[in-house]
């Protein structure tokens, strides 16, 4: 899942009205900012495999220390901790939390069975959404959808600036997310591991959108 995971972030403003947006983000992203880092290291493994699924050429063949269900639940208590040491704001801290390991659930629903419950465990688990285009588009653009809507219900821009930069960053995600659904398969595992790390960006224009727009109670 990619756009998916955004919905729930800006869903979970509405819960945790004093985090910024960039944490949720980073929050529903964490698992993935990791999971390259550990490709690179050789520690999980990928490749590219087009007809693995219909929605993308990906085969996630071993990734137990990004994406295990254990683990999402360690890295929740990891990012949370952090968020907390921060901010002080224990409804915070929990959203992020619950924005972290939510990751698993929602590419629980999408990936075809490889996604294991532990390091080490020998059942893998998945939906396969992704065995279906149109079913994936559908899922994920009606969660977006009402998790923007959420957001824009329960905050307004200061400034042009809160405005602007937050369309910024939906026109340059969904560029994103159609040019990785439907553009060719990447040349090598490599590019793959390059390109995640991409994801900061969206960190960064949340955030500073973020900073730009009120509450409203």
């Amino acid at each position: 899942m990619f756009i998916g995971h955004f919905a729930v972030a800006f869903g979970l403003k509405r819960v945790a009205p004093r985090t910024n947006l960039g944490w949720l983000v980073a929050a529903v992203a964490f698992l993935d900012l990791l999971w390259p880092i550990f490709v690179l290291l050789g520690l999980e493994r990928v490749e590219i495999e087009p007809g693995n699924t219909a929605f993308t050429p990906l085969n996630f063949v071993s990734y137990p220390y990004s994406h295990s269900l254990l683990m999402a639940a360690v890295w929740a208590v990891v990012f949370g901790g952090i968020y907390f040491a921060v901010s002080r704001y224990k409804i915070g801290a929990i959203a992020v939390a619950v924005g972290v390991i939510s990751h698993w659930f929602l590419d629980w629903v999408v990936h075809r069975p490889d996604l294991p419950l532990y390091p080490g465990g020998v059942g893998v688990y998945g939906l396969r959404l992704w065995d279906s285009v149109p079913g994936t588009l559908v899922l994920e653009g009606l969660m977006f959808a009402v998790g923007l809507w959420i957001y824009l219900l329960s905050t307004r821009a200061r400034d042009q600036q809160g405005s602007v930069v937050l369309w910024v960053f939906v026109a340059v995600l969904l560029a994103s997310y159609a040019a990785s659904s439907f553009g060719p398969p990447p040349p090598n595992v490599s590019a793959v591991a390059a390109f995640a790390p991409f994801a900061w960006l969206f960190v960064g224009l949340t955030a500073w959108a973020d900073k730009h727009r009120d509450v409203i109670e």
